[in-house]
């Protein structure tokens, strides 16, 4: 197998093409999140069960990082095991909490209907819509569905509050009293795009919880990509947007009851597919290296399969996605993996893998987060005040020096 990757990659590397340019009034992607499935576990804790909300109303609260217009809403049933019908959904501009401006308050149609049916396994953009979004604006989504079914397809980890009413259709509602469940994971909602006013394009985040922001602070918007987002329009680039599609706990090369389908599956859905994307940067593989050493347990094993993997293994995956990447003209960019307390012998797989991102020639140009995270004396470990304090995820200043050591030259394709 993996000298069949290994020649596909080849292959592709010398069929490299351009990105393409993107054409004034081309629909760009402002926001994205990468959908998973909820476990599906009769043991399975409360933190990976999805919250009921059939005969309710969910207001989901997005920040878009690129302005525009005719505004268009994707929601997905991409693990459903049945139809998903909204009934209603709207898109206004969130004030805080759970209140809305009513003034900029939209109803989404749907083929020019106000209901959504969305197949299992299917996604559905709505019709476009006239609201301004301007980048660092919120956005409120709100849906009612009568749907009996606990939602099969989330995103787990949001670090962004969304909002459950009472029994009852408020999607129109201004008032954030009739909101008074919070939690913290987006349900069905994949993406937004806009038409930018002038040529615009996407930059692809995707990757585990590193790039997810797993342990930054809720609500704050420091998880990396959100940092570089704001480093690109104080340069003065208000023509990309940034999007992330972390999973928190994913895998190049396994998936996960709990943590999403590997990368090497989810690529073209979640990056290559992504409105605008013009350039993918590729963070991941720690969970690949640590999993395989977890004791299997009874219940629900997020980390099934226990399968311990080799350099070679994580370089193939690499490959593989920078193959898929240059069949569609899009740049990739690699990242080393960031340090992580690991024992020799992982350490050892996690150092090979970063020698071979480095020196390998094989992405499109290469961001070092291990340089820029690790600790001098102790470079096996973060340096303490850029971690959270659990070894792994970086603190919200460590997230900001992951989007610092992203040299904006190379991300925009005229440098490195």
């Amino acid at each position: 197998m993996l000298s069949t990757l290994n020649v596909l990659a080849a292959t592709a590397a010398l069929t490299l093409c351009a990105p393409p340019a993107i054409a004034q009034n081309t629909r760009v992607g402002t926001w994205a999140t990468a959908p998973q499935a909820v476990a599906q576990h009769p043991a399975a804790p409360s933190f990976n069960r999805a919250p009921a909300v059939g005969g309710r109303t969910v207001r989901q609260v997005i920040y878009p990082s690129l302005s525009g217009g005719e505004v268009r809403v994707r929601f997905t049933n991409a693990y459903g095991t049945q139809p998903l019908v909204i009934e209603r959904a709207s898109v206004a501009a969130s004030v805080r909490g759970a209140a809305i401006d009513v003034s900029t308050l939209r109803a989404l149609t749907f083929g020019g209907q106000p209901v959504a049916k969305i197949a299992p396994g299917a996604s559905l953009e709505s019709d476009p819509v006239a609201i301004t979004v301007r980048a660092g604006a919120p956005l409120a989504i709100s849906l009612f569905t009568r749907e009996a079914q606990t939602p099969t397809t989330w995103h787990k980890i949001a670090q962004q509050t969304a909002f459950l009413s009472g029994a009852g259709d408020f999607v129109d509602s201004e008032a954030p009293t009739a909101f008074r469940t919070k939690f913290t994971n987006t349900l069905w909602l994949a993406g937004v795009s806009v038409v930018p006013a002038t040529p615009a394009h996407a930059i692809v985040t995707i990757g585990d919880s590193i790039t997810d922001g797993m342990r930054s602070s809720i609500n704050a918007n420091h998880r990396w990509p959100d940092v570089l987002a704001r480093r690109l329009e104080a340069a003065g680039r208000r023509d990309i947007s940034v999007l992330n599609l972390g999973i928190s706990g994913n895998r190049l090369l396994h998936d996960s009851a709990c943590y999403g389908e590997r990368l090497v599956a989810r690529f073209r859905r979640d990056a290559l597919e992504q409105p605008g994307v013009r350039t993918v940067v590729v963070q991941i593989g720690i969970n690949d290296i640590n999993f395989g050493y977890v004791p299997p347990h009874a219940g629900l094993d997020c980390d099934v399969p226990h399968v311990i993997v080799s350099a070679p293994e994580v370089i193939a995956g690499y490959q593989t996605l920078i193959a898929a990447a240059r069949a569609r003209g899009v740049r990739i960019l690699g990242t080393t993996i960031p340090p992580g307390k690991l024992p020799p012998e992982r350490e050892a797989v996690r150092e090979a893998v970063n020698t071979w991102v480095r020196t390998g020639g094989a992405f499109d140009g290469v961001i070092d987060f291990d340089a820029a995270l690790r600790d001098p004396g102790q470079p096996t470990r973060m340096l303490p005040r850029l971690d959270s304090g659990d070894g792994t995820h970086p603190s919200d200043a460590g997230y900001a020096a992951m989007a610092d050591a992203v040299p904006l030259p190379l991300v925009l394709g005229t440098g490195k």
